[in-house]
């Protein structure tokens, strides 16, 4: 009976063995999610939620679980949720309510508005069995209270030692944006102090349970820079998975000192957002070098371009649609997130058209778009289609580095294996233009834009190009040999094989493994209880 015991106690621990890696991030594809305004449960009224007067509109846990076809039929291979952790509870803030989730109480406790834990565990088990990923997003930089002297028993830390004093940032000053407080008078955020080694260990012991517990793949880390960066080698290790961190700077060398050994497995790739804003805009400055500039300044700057996450929305940046009135322009810069390297994420309802400014207006519902197949839908589902693709049939297209191989003031091409991408911000309407590029193609070439299904001559010396007399539409060129079983343009899609998810990205890592390997655990975890019930 001894040795079933132990056998038992062993299996148990395997379940929460297998880690999602930075490797097996990169193979993936984002969606994220603010919870409180995905799916609204049934008999719910639709018309009741007004970003305006910030607070919750009824989102959960369990009505993103029911609405998971959305997102998978699209082609994303995870989600991002809000941080799960409790939040300030009490009289309406001049900020309103915390329905964003980012205004954390105790961070040891689930935040009840969202569901149980029963709820969260489900949703984890959900995604697992479609062969997705979950990240949650976590605070661990500051608290939430409404004053700078709070009543610290609500919190998971509860000595004044462990914050730093009040002091109100000094922008520009590290010491200062690690050490002040975030917020302002009305809301404070009584920053943590993570240099507190007792700080550390909790941190660390709360985040490895809290992974484990709900079988978490990866964590969104908010605020990153404004800890110290010795802390997350170890909070991250603790976790043992993917960390991709917050760092909002425009500057590549500020941004990417946050990436590596010495602190996290990526950064949320904001010298780029600025970049292609730049770029793409339109009204704007409409300045393509900004982009090439961007490419050649991460390649120097990243321990690994492959890693960081691409975006063109947040819950913290003006929706695209606020910012330029051409769709094109969209398109085109959301193909570079998808066609060039990192991770590609895409912030609910970007893929309607929503416009909210900034917030709260950029946290809109989704419900009243009615989850529509819209062209930007469309589109997404076209760009995961064939990523997942490319990571399924190639050995290295997903860690390949973007090479530029022209740019002009009003288009962009650039190649990531054996794919080549041309971008253009000149918008709809039709334009006298063009760009070409050379490419390692002989002239024998076939190639599609996938698209549009359109066949692409290739020319002497390996030269393309294209002309925008019909506007400017981004082109993905494909050479047809790499396009077998991709579903895409008349091409067969592949069935699904051993060693491969349904989902496009390669599950021979232990991380795609887990649901698989987990299953097969529970069962023999039963069989071994059965036993253990007969012998007494």
């Amino acid at each position: 009976m001894q040795y079933l015991l132990s056998l038992l106690l062993s299996l148990s621990l395997l379940t929460s063995a297998y880690a999602a890696t930075a490797e097996d991030w990169r193979k993936r594809s984002i969606y994220q999610i603010i919870t409180d305004r995905y799916a609204l449960p049934q008999g719910a009224d639709p018309t009741a939620c007004d970003p305006a007067k910030q607070t919750w509109c009824g989102g959960t846990w369990k009505t993103i679980k029911d609405n998971l076809d959305y997102i998978q039929n699209a082609g994303f291979t995870a989600i991002w949720i809000s941080p799960v952790s409790q939040n300030y509870e009490g009289p309406r803030t001049p900020y309103g309510d915390p329905y964003h989730g980012y205004w954390i109480a105790d961070a040891t406790q689930l935040n009840s508005k969202f569901g149980t834990a029963d709820d969260l565990k489900a949703l984890s088990d959900e995604l697992h069995s479609r062969g997705m990923y979950l990240m949650v997003d976590v605070v661990v930089n500051n608290v939430m209270a409404l004053s700078t002297t709070p009543d610290l028993s609500t919190y998971m830390f509860k000595d004044q030692s462990q914050y730093h004093p009040y002091c109100p940032i000094d922008w520009g000053n590290t010491t200062s944006e690690q050490n002040c407080w975030l917020g302002d008078l009305n809301v404070t955020l009584p920053d943590v102090n993570t240099q507190d080694p007792g700080v550390v260990s909790a941190y660390s012991t709360w985040i490895k349970a809290l992974v484990q517990e709900f079988n978490i793949d990866g964590l969104r880390i908010d605020a990153a820079k404004h800890v110290d960066m010795e802390f997350w080698p170890q909070f991250c290790g603790a976790a043992g998975v993917y960390c991709i961190g917050e760092v909002f700077d425009a500057d590549a060398g500020q941004a990417l000192q946050w990436q590596g050994k010495q602190s996290l497995d990526a950064i949320l790739n904001y010298p780029m957002y600025n970049a292609l804003v730049d770029a793409f805009t339109i009204p704007g400055s409409q300045n393509m070098s900004a982009v090439t500039t961007m490419i050649e300044q991460i390649k120097q700057k990243s321990s690994d371009p492959t890693l960081l996450g691409n975006f063109l929305e947040d819950q913290d940046v003006p929706r695209w649609a606020s910012l330029s009135v051409d769709p094109q322009s969209l398109w085109n810069a959301m193909t570079f997130n998808f066609m060039s390297d990192g991770v590609p994420i895409v912030y609910y309802g970007q893929e309607q058209g929503f416009n909210g400014n900034a917030d709260p207006m950029n946290r809109e519902p989704l419900w009243p778009s009615k989850y529509a197949n819209t062209t930007t839908y469309q589109l997404i589902t076209k760009l995961n289609q064939l990523r997942n693709h490319l990571i399924n049939t190639t050995d290295d297209w997903v860690t390949t580095q973007v090479q530029v191989l022209s740019e002009t003031k009003e288009a962009i091409a650039f190649m990531k294996g054996d794919v080549i991408t041309i971008l253009t911000n000149i918008g709809s309407p039709p334009a006298n233009v063009s760009i070409a590029a050379h490419t390692p193609f002989s002239n024998s070439a076939s190639t599609t834009d996938i698209l549009t299904c359109t066949q692409f001559a290739v020319g002497s010396n390996g030269s393309i190009e294209v002309e925008y007399s019909k506007g400017g539409r981004p082109v993905v060129l494909v050479p047809d040999d790499l396009l077998d079983n991709s579903g895409l343009c008349g091409h067969e899609l592949a069935t699904t094989v051993a060693g491969k998810s349904s989902q496009g990205a390669v599950t021979t890592s232990g991380a795609s493994k887990a649901p698989l390997m987990n299953a097969f655990v529970a069962g023999l975890v039963l069989v071994i209880s059965s036993l253990l019930v007969s012998a007494l």
